[in-house]
């Protein structure tokens, strides 16, 4: 099966081309699942139509400092995040999600197409939350305008001018269970 290799346009900043959709209806559910030997974090998608299941695919983001993001895929859409390894996080006290925030679905286009994106680009990944932790917001690559676009209630997706990935935001994430 044909692999697609991200195109860097601007320094550390990684191409991953989407379509943004109007929603289908009110935004779906997350579910959140803190890994009870690690800490990675784990948020789902809680599919509105469970008919709609299709072909599942893993697009792994890997960061310069060795983090890991995977965007789970199913049938071109974003299903879920999984944080594998996380990158140092700064803390800020005034870390709100941006107003304006659209509603739809966001639809990766090589994964739609049948493509199996092989992404694993050294990019920044750059993390901050706020106080409590449960608003953590990911940036890939380098600061840039974008607008962004909720995909389910606690996740939502920066989209820059050139429709690519730029961001994720995951809201109201619970507290993760001390680890030993």
């Amino acid at each position: 099966m044909p692999q697609v290799t991200p195109t860097v346009y601007e320094e550390g900043t990684v191409n991953i081309p989407v379509r943004v959709e109007p929603s289908a209806g009110l935004p779906a559910h997350v579910d959140y699942r803190w890994d009870s030997d690690t800490d990675i974090l784990s948020a789902s998608v809680r599919p509105a139509d469970l008919a709609e299941k299709g072909r599942a695919t893993a697009l792994e983001l890997e960061g310069d400092d060795g983090s890991w993001l995977i965007l789970d895929v199913r049938a071109g859409k974003i299903s879920g995040v999984e944080v594998a390894v996380w990158p140092d996080i700064r803390t800020r006290a005034d870390l709100a999600p941006p107003h304006g925030v659209e509603d739809g679905t966001v639809i990766v286009g090589a994964v739609e197409r049948g493509v199996r994106p092989a992404v694993e680009v050294d990019t920044t990944v750059a993390a901050e939350a706020d106080r409590s932790e449960q608003t953590i917001h990911f940036r890939l690559g380098a600061t840039r305008e974008t607008r962004t676009v909720r995909i389910a209630r606690d996740i939502l997706v920066d989209i820059d001018r050139r429709d690519r990935i730029a961001g994720l935001w995951l809201l109201a994430v619970p507290p993760c269970p001390d680890i030993p």
